[in-house]
């Protein structure tokens, strides 16, 4: 794409002076944060900001229109559709099918802007008036734009249908002749209507002759004298020949028959047939295509395109889609005159040169958002008319618009989700866009974490899985939700955090006597492989378990492999030890001598301080009467224990 024309323009920001006070600002994925400084390089000052608000600037602002909301809701379907029907397109009926697509988004738009056209006239005071009429102004001229591409790159009309298509396309944008039409209808004397005459010239310049000539036939009825006029303007109207859709008549025919039909109009007007009502007269000449007479009526006709229409109409119906510039550039230079065109009037007229890329480098200009270049230039990309259009940074133009209208979706709050699956259907750079985007989506909610996870899993977004997984994690443990922090660790496959994680469950329990969240933690299964401590935090509770099921000697070797293996943490080795007294004083024995020895090293290792096997050294428990008297005790119980095993295993090898 081309570099602009000219400067973008300047955005003022209500009472910051940029010239005196010195500005900061930060930018963000859809907008940017301004506010004043006090930093000064020369001079330190103690003054406060005159202006202490930070602004948030957005680049989009047409997203946060509840209206609008709607357009890019509807849209987004329509745009998913297209992309998953591209490969069953093929001959005729992918032309067909693009038609209707282009129709569906033509319908939304106008369904769009008929309730932003209810919004203006109720609202309730006159900013929001104005705002709301203004955005009907635009979107009126975005379908206005809209259907002339439809009918120039999409239909590709040929000559004949193509003036027909462009009489629909003037009748549809220049509506108000409706409204005109029944106010004069249910007027008592519909002739005498001060609009009477207005209102058939109207029809006449947009083709609607049925009409004209019933209007024409009220003034027959109300005034004898001009019957016979209007009876003969009337029969021409009636006898003009156009080719209508289901006409087999070829092109040429047409044109034969047109040229006597305009000779037979000429006829009439030479012989002074309607001298006697210069009003008719003017009628016949309109019909005959008179530029001057056209001319004349430019309030009734509005604008240049309406001008263009109902010359080729009354001058050259058969005109071909390759000589259409020609007239819509003769016919601007004549309506205006001499006065500078519009960007409107810049964009159709590059649409009636079929340049598409000039079309949509206007629209990205003068439209407010990115949402109509980038629906439009993914249905031309479909219809193959923007295949050898590469831009020189890597991407082709339909991906660049997508990825600019995908971002200001991420903007939102709610809308994002739709730009999502803008960014899918963007092959080069829509992935990594998405993860960058992605990102920075705030989780307020867990909820809507959990929305952002989704998406993240089933696109195979490793990386962000594990980093959403693990903010939420954080945030469970900063509102010591233990049992949703292991939960978020495990998913996000984080054995630092999960260790962190478990010991606090260890902590809970030496300090509560019992563990919380136990549905997690007995259904851990091959999770608590992640890391050794989860793994003694799952085993733990196992054995627990097994005791509260008084299966004491699956418990006591369970106890004892939690021991030996060194995946308890040191400083959990008396409570593991504590937990064995039970045993040690079962009436049953339960350890045997060699498992009683191991407990008994283990006791000694941990009160002399003596390092195990990849642990550091480790000071020993502290003196105090507690654990003075808890390792009496233990010694206590396993050598009475010791002693009973050694007893019994001699008894069972003599017998």
């Amino acid at each position: 794409m081309e570099e602009l024309d000219c400067e973008p323009a300047v955005t003022l920001i209500p009472g910051v002076n940029s010239k005196k006070k010195q500005m900061c600002f930060n930018w963000g994925p859809g907008e940017m944060l301004v506010c004043e400084t006090l930093f000064n390089k020369k001079e330190k000052s103690e003054v406060a900001p005159s202006c202490p608000l930070i602004y948030v600037i957005r680049k989009d602002v047409d997203i946060y229109s509840q209206i609008l909301r709607k357009l890019f809701n509807e849209s987004h379907g329509i745009f998913v559709g297209l992309q998953r029907i591209e490969e069953e397109l093929s001959g005729k009926s992918r032309k067909t099918q693009l038609v209707r697509v282009s129709k569906n988004y033509r319908s939304v738009l106008r369904a769009c802007m008929e309730e932003m056209h209810q919004a203006a006239i109720a609202a309730k005071d006159s900013a929001s008036g104005h705002q709301f009429s203004s955005q009907v102004s635009i979107l009126s001229a975005m379908e206005l734009i809209w259907n002339l591409c439809e009918i120039l790159f999409i239909e590709v009309a040929p000559a004949g249908p193509l003036l027909l298509h462009l009489l629909d396309w003037v009748r549809l944008h220049v509506c108000e002749v409706d409204s005109l039409l029944a106010d004069v209808l249910v007027s008592e004397n519909p002739s005498k209507h001060d609009s009477f005459w207005n209102l058939v010239t109207i029809l006449v310049l947009q083709g609607r002759l049925d009409e004209a000539r019933q209007m024409l036939s009220k003034e027959a009825d109300a005034s004898p004298a001009s019957a016979g006029m209007c009876r003969v303007l009337g029969d021409l109207m009636r006898t003009m020949p156009i080719l209508s859709p289901g006409n087999t008549q070829t092109v040429t025919e047409l044109g034969l028959r047109w040229q006597h039909w305009h000779e037979e109009c000429e006829r009439y007007l030479q012989d002074g047939t309607f001298s006697a009502s210069p009003r008719l007269g003017t009628l016949c000449k309109i019909m005959l295509g008179d530029e001057e007479t056209l001319l004349e009526q430019k309030e009734l006709l509005s604008n240049w395109y309406h001008f263009l229409v109902t010359r080729l109409l009354y001058s050259h119906p058969t005109v071909k889609p390759t000589e259409l510039h020609i007239y819509a550039q003769s016919s601007l230079d004549l309506f205006l005159g001499g006065e500078n065109p519009e960007p409107l009037d810049n964009i159709l007229m590059a649409a009636f040169e079929f340049d598409i890329h000039q079309v949509i480098k206007e629209c990205s200009i003068a439209l407010s958002n990115w949402w109509f270049v980038a629906h439009l230039t993914d249905l031309l990309d479909h219809c193959k008319l923007l295949q050898s259009h590469n831009l020189y940074f890597g991407s082709n133009m339909r991906e660049f618009l997508l990825l600019e209208y995908a971002s200001g979706l991420f903007a939102h709050h709610s809308l994002w989700q739709l730009g999502v699956d803008y960014f899918d259907h963007c092959p080069e750079l829509g992935r990594v866009s998405l993860e960058l985007h992605i990102e920075r989506i705030p989780l307020d909610t867990e909820q809507k974490a959990l929305k952002v996870l989704r998406i993240c899993e089933q696109r195979q977004m490793v990386e962000q899985v594990r980093s959403i997984c693990k903010i939420l994690a954080m945030r469970a443990v900063r509102n010591n939700r233990l049992g949703s922090a292991l939960s978020w660790s495990i998913r996000a496959k984080d054995a630092a955090f999960a260790t962190l994680v478990s010991d606090r469950f260890l902590r809970d329990y030496c300090e509560r006597g019992c563990f919380s969240d136990l549905d997690l933690i007995d259904n851990l299964g091959p999770a608590m492989m992640l890391s050794d401590r989860l793994t003694f935090l799952g085993k733990y509770r196992e054995f627990h378990r097994l005791y509260g099921e008084q299966h004491f000697a699956a418990g006591a070797s369970l106890l004892l492999s939690l021991m030996t293996s060194q995946i308890a943490p040191r400083s959990f080795w008396m409570t593991l030890l504590t937990d064995a007294l039970p045993l040690l004083e079962q009436k049953q024995v339960i350890f045997s001598a060699e498992q009683t020895y191991e407990l008994m090293r283990c006791l000694e290792d941990l009160t002399t301080g003596r390092p195990a096997c990849g642990e550091p050294y480790g000071q020993g428990p502290q003196d105090d009467e507690i654990e003075t008297t808890k390792v009496e005790m233990l010694r206590l119980a396993l050598a009475r224990n010791l002693a009973r095993a050694i007893i019994k295993e001699g008894s069972l090898d003599g017998s």
